[in-house]
């Protein structure tokens, strides 16, 4: 059986997303034909697993910068990747490795983007590009303008390092240096303050007493 290889930057879109997939096993709503849910591969050469978090950096970053070129208001990203305009998420990213040994082979980045759709069920503190802006927005174009600005970040990725590559992403941390508050493993309720993000991609945040504790995204969850 022969199997046919998939070039770089290949894009499955969904014109409708029923199931949709966040981080943790979080749902995502699309209204169809409204907004872009679509799925990018990448392959690599030399992408060690150890500096996975560098996908998130760059896909963050990418998304970010079409986003800002069109004006979408107070842009921030919420660790480890959602961008929010203001309080509101307006964009959920879910990146799944393909590994072979200690390398990445290959990633499938999904990016669910809320473009014109202005009704949510049962769904706070979510927004979209028309609700933010009152402006609606050619979704053939925009999905154009994000394939180009991930092929810009990823082309070189293999060739950053994540020290490189972090100061850009903290700069436009969401609620850093600000009192948020957190939920842990264990449903414990607690408050802190988002400092910086290691160089392994644990978010570091300062408790009580000028502790400071790092923790994995399975560990904790930003309540704000």
């Amino acid at each position: 059986m022969q199997t046919e290889t998939l070039n770089d930057y290949t894009a499955v879109v969904a014109k409708s997303q029923l199931k949709g997939r966040g981080q943790m096993g979080a749902s995502w709503q699309s209204e169809s034909g409204k907004n872009l849910t679509f799925s990018v591969l990448k392959g690599f050469d030399a992408m060690q697993t150890a500096h996975q978090f560098n996908l998130n950096i760059t896909v963050s970053l990418a998304v970010h910068d079409v986003l800002k070129a069109m004006e979408i208001p107070d842009l921030k990203v919420k660790w480890p990747n959602d961008i929010m305009s203001g309080g509101h998420k307006i964009c959920g990213i879910l990146i799944e490795n393909i590994l072979k040994g200690k390398q990445i082979q290959s990633s499938i980045i999904g990016i669910g983007l809320n473009v014109n759709q202005t009704s949510w069920e049962n769904l706070d503190k979510v927004a979209s590009l028309k609700s933010q802006t009152g402006r609606f927005f050619d979704l053939d174009e925009l999905m154009s303008k994000l394939l180009t600005s991930l092929k810009f970040y990823l082309d070189d990725i293999e060739a950053k390092t994540t020290r490189q590559l972090l100061p850009s992403y903290e700069k436009l941390l969401f609620r850093k240096d600000k009192p948020s508050t957190f939920r842990g493993g264990n449903d414990q309720v607690f408050m802190g303050f988002i400092r910086h993000v290691s160089p392994e991609g644990k978010l570091v945040v300062e408790l009580e007493d000028n502790i400071f504790r790092e923790f994995d995204l399975k560990e904790v969850s930003l309540l704000y």
